[in-house]
């Protein structure tokens, strides 16, 4: 049984193991562009859950999708951390301040072209989050060992251009999580070294 407490993700992010980028299908070799994203895990009294965002129906991109705060890297970001808390604060209204940056997960390249760094960090309540109603419809937050335990994902399949792609999906609670943020969920599990049973404390 694996106990994922703040002390375990803290000791797991110390050890920095090496991993090979996570590449979708379809995913480019080249020309990618930089982006990165944030991994909210919030220390909650009744466990730590993950902070989510579904994307407002009119976007261009991935319009209603269920996504990590995050976007493209800017030329002024200093590296990927940079580019995950501002845009957090630009999305959610997360104050950098209340985030303890632990590391970041294998670099996660899309189908679309994104060359996607995902930025794991413990966020400290209590949280006074202003949505941007442009970007954002609503938050949430489903328990961390919920998302990760392998028995709650699965994987689907759809035709892109007349090629068939699977893709991973983690239904939770009317939320459809699905792609690259199902994605990086299983890449965080298999970081952390999760296969089996899992609890929280």
């Amino acid at each position: 049984m694996t106990r994922l407490t703040s002390d375990y993700l803290r000791q797991c992010f110390s050890r920095a193991p090496i991993i090979a980028p996570e590449v979708e299908p379809g995913a480019p070799d080249a020309d990618l562009t930089p982006a990165a994203v944030l991994v909210p895990m919030v220390l909650r009294p009744t466990g730590i859950t993950v902070l989510l965002t579904q994307r407002t129906a009119h976007l261009r991109d991935h319009a209603g999708q269920v996504s990590f705060p995050g976007g493209r890297s800017e030329a002024h970001d200093a590296d990927a951390v940079a580019t995950a808390l501002r845009e957090a604060e630009e999305e959610v209204g997360l104050a950098p301040a209340q985030v303890e940056v632990l590391g970041c997960l294998p670099e996660y390249r899309t189908g679309t072209g994104f060359s996607v760094t995902p930025v794991v960090g413990l966020v400290h309540p209590p949280l006074n989050l202003r949505l941007d109603d442009f970007e954002v419809a609503e938050v949430f937050e489903p328990p961390l060992d919920f998302l990760l335990h392998p028995a709650n994902r699965r994987r689907e399949s759809m035709d892109v251009r007349g090629t068939r792609r699977e893709y991973w999906a983690i239904p939770w609670e009317g939320f459809f999580i699905w792609g690259a943020t199902a994605g990086m969920l299983v890449s965080l599990a298999r970081y952390l070294g999760v296969e089996s049973e899992l609890t929280l404390r």
